[in-house]
């Protein structure tokens, strides 16, 4: 019994044991399958896509085709910087016939078949582009040698092709069938308005390769780091495409790009292209088209004023080159005009490369002078065009020792013409021509420019009530109207200016009588437009734009310009009214018949150079007086008193923007050029077409 029951035990736990060894055996084979459908399906929706493309890389690669770029229009819708259309011969090798064994065996089928297209072009288009065999063999051509090119990358042989070039070329593609395959290809050539409109503010062009790791264009840097790990073809700039180089071009870069479109071609194991290997094309996306603020009229007739102005200076001043103006439009921040003068053809770099001889004749021109400072064009003449304000700091001078409680709109101060620094001080500081005004009040200060009302009622006050840091406060309030700090303007490189009342090589108190009356800080043109601009509407700092709008391909609207208020000086209206009413220098003959009351102030800043002291021409002014349009910032290097250099310049501009736009709403263009009776009508009483 025993023995049965030990038996049965034995045999039920033999039971157990199998059972056991089964379920292991079938939950392993369901964990193996488990995993093997899991890697499965991992292989096929997650790994797949991009294990096929990594498979299709192999024996493909993706030739970027360069988009064309958008238009750049002036406000009154001229186009200044377009793309025209061109046909260009790219020639693909088919062979290797680099420098190696094999390379240097197959040679002569190659110079055999280029000396064969060499007669042809010449017999399709003897005018044309004739380059000799070692050209066409050389780098920058065929590059035989894969000095610039990868084996299967087609090379730019010939441009600007003709329409008999382009039919030859297209019916006969494989003319050199396994030796070089031939392709046609549109392309554009950037050209620029030939009237040189606003040349620098524009820009230019240059090739990515020149840009993509010059520390002074970040936007290229980035796009250059981004494109190494973007599997995106589209995002891929080539090596020789052109790009903006400076102003608008450059700062709207992405967006007048477009995108490329690219050639997906099949390649051997030796990494050259198989002849009839295209598998895709993609086109490329059209830029998009930007409409500036600067309207043509205006700006030539800017640009011509400054030019026939040096011509008239030159007579006596023999050291005046160069003239800067900025227009800006009081309500909205627009930009009308921005003239760095001389300027030059910007078509000199359409192909995104510049001879050495057009580089030798612009290399002082290129800068945009109202932006930042600018190396004369005359070795001799070291002013630059960021100058000492002058007396145009004056109103804002007064608005200061107001708002400080330095004084009051009241306040009487009794010139003498000349005022002393301290008991040490045996030279003393002159107004203008020594003029003695006798007793004046803040308004009639700003009027007569008085050096020692601003000394004695704002530097030297201002210094008492702080002590070491008026120098905190003077650059607070020079801050707050846009002087010291960028404009924001929608262009590459700004700068802030130079301030030289932080020199403490000097004591505070002469730092800040200088400083009173402009001579201790150096500001750009469009500093100095800007904040004109908030002396005209009452305090607001607004951002200057140069570009009012982008559309895109289809006419759609992709950005608008608004208007911006960067900061706004809260100052008395009555304080406003002071400031606006002295701003009303006397300016003989230039302004003499202008039908309209304007504010405005003359600044002549001292310059030491040449070992001599020169006066740089500066001139403010916005009009009308009451609702004003524009405000007008107008410097003169060495051009002496601004009232004689800036003020005639300034002038025409306004002249221009009544015409086009009308200082009083109406456009002077819209009137009748004649009387009812026929009579000419007094060209006094309206601006004439030129």
């Amino acid at each position: 019994m025993k023995v049965q029951d030990k038996d049965r035990e034995q045999e039920v736990r033999r039971e157990r044991s199998f059972g056991l060894r089964l379920n292991l055996f079938f939950f392993s084979v369901f964990i193996i399958f488990s995993v093997i459908i899991v890697r499965t399906a991992t292989l096929q929706f997650i790994e797949g896509p991009q294990l096929k493309k990594e498979a299709v890389s192999r024996v493909t690669r993706d030739i970027p085709m360069q988009p064309v770029r958008g238009t750049i229009y002036s406000a009154d819708k001229v186009p200044i910087a377009y793309s025209t259309p061109t046909q260009t011969l790219y020639a693909t090798p088919l062979k290797n016939f680099s420098n190696d064994e094999a390379g240097v065996k197959n040679r002569p089928e190659v110079k055999e078949a280029i000396n064969q297209l060499l007669v042809k072009l010449k017999e399709l288009n003897p005018s044309g582009e004739q380059p000799t065999l070692e050209e066409m063999l050389g780098k920058d051509r065929l590059d035989l040698e894969n000095i610039k090119h990868y084996g299967y990358m087609p090379r730019k042989i010939i441009n600007n092709l003709n329409e008999a070039e382009v039919a030859y070329f297209k019916e006969n593609k494989n003319m050199f069938k396994g030796i070089l395959m031939l392709d046609v290809v549109e392309e554009t050539n950037r050209q620029y308005d030939p009237d040189s409109v606003a040349v620098q503010t524009v820009g230019y062009l240059s090739r990515f390769k020149s840009v993509r790791e010059n520390p002074n264009f970040e936007l290229y840097q980035k796009i250059y780091q981004k494109q190494k790990t973007s599997p995106d073809p589209s995002e891929q700039y080539m090596e020789d495409e052109i790009v903006g180089y400076y102003g608008v071009e450059q700062e709207y870069q992405e967006y007048l790009r477009g995108k490329n479109g690219y050639k997906r071609i099949e390649i051997t194991p030796q990494s050259m292209a198989k002849e009839g290997g295209t598998e895709q094309i993609v086109a490329p996306q059209k830029g998009d088209d930007v409409f500036l603020s600067i309207n043509k009229y205006v700006q030539t007739q800017t640009e011509k004023a400054i030019s026939d102005q040096i011509r008239v200076l030159r007579s006596s001043k023999p050291y005046v080159s160069t003239g800067f103006a900025v227009a800006m439009e009081v309500d909205t921040g627009k930009v009308i005009t921005m003239a760095s003068m001389p300027d030059f053809d910007a078509n000199y770099y359409n192909t995104g490369n510049i001879s050495a001889d057009h580089y030798n004749e612009i290399q002082n021109l290129y800068i945009n002078g109202t932006i930042r400072a600018k190396a004369p064009d005359d070795e001799r003449n070291k002013a630059e065009s960021v100058v000492y304000m002058g007396s145009t700091i004056k109103p804002l001078s007064v608005l200061i020792g107001l708002k400080e409680g330095l004084f009051n709109k009241y306040t009487t101060y009794f010139d003498s013409g000349i005022t002393y620094l301290n008991k040490a001080d045996k030279k003393g500081i002159k107004n203008a021509g020594g003029h003695f005004l006798g007793n004046i009040g803040p308004e009639m200060a700003i009027k007569e420019s008085s050096n020692t009302f601003m000394i004695e009622k704002v530097g030297k006050p201002l210094l008492d009530k702080y002590g070491k840091g008026v120098i905190d406060v003077w650059t607070k309030h020079m801050a707050e109207f846009g002087l010291g700090v960028p404009t924001g303007v929608d262009l590459p490189g700004e700068q802030s200016g130079t301030i030289d009342y932080t020199n403490e090589k000097e004591s505070l108190l002469t730092r800040m009588a200088y400083a009173s009356f402009g001579q201790q800080g150096k500001y750009t043109t469009m500093q100095l437009a800007q904040y004109t601009t908030m002396l005209a509407n009452r305090g607001e700092r607004l951002k200057p734009h140069i570009v009012d709008k982008i559309v895109d391909a289809n006419g759609k609207v992709v950005k608008q310009a608004e208007r911006e208020v960067l900061n706004k000086a809260e100052y008395s209206s009555d304080y406003w009214d002071l400031i606006q009413k002295g701003m009303d220098t006397e300016i003989k003959g230039t302004f003499d018949d202008f039908p309209y009351d304007f504010a405005r102030k003359t600044g002549t800043s001292t310059q030491h150079i040449r070992k001599t002291d020169i006066d740089n021409g500066v001139f403010i002014a916005f009009a009308p007086r009451e609702n004003p349009k524009l405000a007008v910032a107008v410097v003169v290097p060495e051009g002496g008193f601004g009232s004689q250099s800036a003020a005639p310049i300034a002038r025409k501009i306004f002249d221009a923007y009544d015409y086009e736009y009308g200082l009083d709403g109406v456009p002077k263009k819209s009137l009748p050029k004649t009387n009812p009776d026929g009579t000419p009508i007094d060209p006094n009483a309206q601006i004439q077409n030129p």
